[in-house]
């Protein structure tokens, strides 16, 4: 780990916001993050509120990183990204696909907790009607399923031509033995949790339970480690966001722009879920695609969308408790 940037530096430009979301996504109609600049321009800290403070330091020292040291060099100046469905009615999937222009690719959310296998197959089924038979259609279960379960969804989403299925199971075990029984449906599946959330991200791969890793920079701790990890796992690689501000955006930008090989469209549309932003142009999607860069919020843009004065001092002493972790982890190391 690189020398830490003293914490006054990082809380000095700190600022917390809360943007609305225009649908529920993972439970929740808005999302805080902390934005904050360094020497190379502004990073994010956003891991989700339920996480604690040993994950959430994975976090900060992605948004150190990318504030405070230079991005690896890219390979390629346009990220082809996917519009993001969540786990909506049927009847809304036309007005979520609407927000993101010229995407023909969709991520759709299933295995939401309190709906049935007849809601997924519903919003699939009308994904699948907007997107037409050229358009892909990939789903996430966010681990919500057993092997029984995920077995069976497949086969009854199996009709609407899927180009893989994200995190179908939350164990590694659970995804291998997946694959095993599906093999012959020829319908891939991508690892997400099973890496980001591991104490070994790499055991996924070592146990052929994905034939794809979906990655997110913040999680793995920044660009450069979710480039090692994708190297070493010798899978295709799918970058994705953690619904994060289009300051975070950028820095999933930075990680898909400079991966050698990116055989699928990328999750990093999602700010077109949002109702505002940090900035005045925010990261959405534009011909299906993302030009790969740093963005800087205006002084306005986050007034506008400032957290309560209580999640401020929150979130403020979260992060001085994560950079008080990594102090130590530099410590003993």
């Amino acid at each position: 780990m690189s020398p830490l940037p003293p914490l006054t530096d990082v809380l000095a430009t700190a600022r917390v916001v809360a943007l609305p979301l225009a649908t529920r996504f993972r439970g929740i109609r808005t999302r805080e993050a902390v934005v904050f600049e360094g020497p190379e321009g502004w990073t994010e800290f956003s891991p989700f509120t339920e996480y604690g403070d040993a994950e959430a330091a994975t976090w900060l020292a992605a948004a150190l990183e990318f504030g405070w040291h230079p991005t690896p060099a890219p390979v390629r100046s346009r990220v082809a990204v996917n519009a993001t469905v969540p786990a909506v009615p049927a009847s809304e999937v036309e007005g979520v696909l609407a927000r993101y222009d010229g995407c023909r690719t969709a991520k759709v959310k299933v295995a939401e907790a309190g709906q049935v296998l007849a809601d997924d197959v519903a919003r699939v089924r009308a994904v699948r009607g907007a997107m037409g038979p050229e358009g892909r259609v990939r789903i996430d279960a966010n681990g919500g399923w057993n092997v029984d379960e995920a077995e069976r969804a497949v086969h009854a989403l199996a009709e609407f031509d899927l180009e893989y299925i994200e995190q179908p199971c939350a164990e590694v075990e659970e995804l291998a033995e997946l694959r095993e029984r599906i093999g012959y449906l020829d319908i891939p599946v991508g690892a997400d949790e099973s890496v980001r959330k591991a104490s070994d991200p790499l055991r996924v791969a070592r146990a052929g339970a994905a034939d794809l890793l979906v990655i997110k920079a913040q999680p793995l701790g920044g660009v450069r480690a979710a480039l090692a990890i994708v190297a070493e796992a010798g899978l295709p690689a799918v970058v994705s966001s953690a619904l994060d501000t289009s300051v975070g955006l950028s820095m999933g930008l930075a990680l898909a722009s400079a991966l050698p090989e990116l055989e699928f469209d990328c999750g990093l549309g999602t700010a077109a879920l949002f109702t505002a932003d940090v900035v005045a142009a925010p990261l959405r999607p534009r011909d299906g695609a993302l030009t790969p860069t740093r963005v800087s919020p205006t002084t306005a843009s986050l007034d506008r969308v400032e957290a309560a004065e209580d999640r401020c001092d929150w979130w403020l002493q979260r992060l001085t408790r994560c950079y008080r972790l990594l102090e130590a982890d530099l410590t003993r190391g």
